[in-house]
């Protein structure tokens, strides 16, 4: 598995990141750990999940399936690049939901005793937060990064102005700010490229895509004959909408005899500023047919063709002013 540097961090991580959302409420604690060992063996060593992962397991138990995970010891941890994030609702109370400087630093901490860990190598913002002023983000940042507890820092689902304005902040603050944004990106769900992907490339963050097939749609879909989602009405009407375009997509990737969830991966790969996709497998066959994506390549002409099918977006204001 290559490795690459997180935006302009010296930060090694791997070409795939593996998500551990399905961890708790769709695999098992043995199930996980298994596919975590394996991510190991195959060179994955970029892991990503968010305090509230758990949904019926409950809020928390994703962390902490990573966490017994880390206290069964070989060397676990410290292979380990661990992304977490903070801002969803723990509780009902105030306080424990968002981004002041309290809940920072204290959602940090339950974090590292649910993970079983001294430190989080990337510890990033779920979501914006335009009601608490970067200054205070940033003061409980760097509380934590002289504590030990935090190494890097960095976003999810912000628009491009505000990671221009968490960036200047933080310069004028001469504190090292954020290094990666995540955000949804794949072929059919192109924004980011309008203001995102620009401000990312200018500030040396790394994009960290989340949904890379769109929820399955550009796994193949149309040539599934079972599978829950071509019986699941909401995916029925998602398809519908985009049937044409998945049909010449599907045909496509036959055609070059690639498997469509391989193409959406590494098509990915090659855009400017994407450090990993990430890969959410629920079972050991889902991560494993995810790993051919990291050996291929996709020539000039084959990137041309997905963006007849899939039009991509000129950065602002190129996208619609003269």
């Amino acid at each position: 598995m290559d490795q690459t540097h997180l935006g302009r961090s010296g930060l090694s991580v791997s070409r795939l990141c593996l998500g551990t959302m399905n961890f708790g409420p769709e695999t098992s604690e043995e199930d996980a750990h298994e596919i975590m060992d394996r991510a190991h063996t195959e060179g994955v060593n970029f892991f990503d999940t968010a305090n509230v992962y758990g949904q019926s397991a409950g809020k928390g138990r994703t962390e902490e399936i990573l966490g017994t995970w880390f206290a069964s010891g070989g060397g676990r941890r410290e292979r380990t690049v661990l992304a977490t994030k903070v801002y969803g609702s723990m509780s009902d109370w105030p306080n424990d939901t968002f981004l002041s400087a309290r809940n920072l630093v204290r959602s940090a901490d339950e974090s590292l005793r649910r993970m079983q860990t001294d430190w989080i190598d990337l510890y990033q913002f779920h979501h914006v937060d335009l009601a608490t002023p970067w200054d205070e983000i940033w003061q409980a940042c760097e509380t934590l990064v002289a504590q030990g507890k935090v190494l890097y820092v960095g976003s999810s689902n912000h628009a491009g102005w505000q990671l221009a304005a968490g960036s200047e902040a933080a310069r004028a603050r001469h504190f090292t700010g954020l290094v990666s944004e995540q955000s949804i990106y794949n072929l059919l769900t192109r924004d980011i490229e309008l203001e995102v992907l620009p401000a990312a490339q200018h500030y040396g963050i790394g994009i960290i895509p989340w949904s890379p097939l769109q929820g399955g749609l550009l796994a193949g879909v149309l040539a599934k004959q079972d599978g829950s989602r071509r019986h699941n009405e909401r995916n029925q009407k998602r398809v519908a909408e985009v049937r044409p375009q998945l049909q010449r997509y599907e045909d496509l990737c036959a055609e070059w005899g690639l498997a469509p969830a391989d193409v959406g991966l590494v098509w990915l790969l090659h855009q400017p500023a994407v450090t990993a996709p990430i890969i959410g497998p629920r079972t050991m066959a889902q991560f494993e047919s995810s790993l051919g994506a990291a050996s291929l390549t996709l020539t000039t002409e084959q990137l041309d063709a997905l963006d007849d099918i899939f039009p991509g977006k000129k950065p602002a204001p190129m996208q619609y002013a003269w």
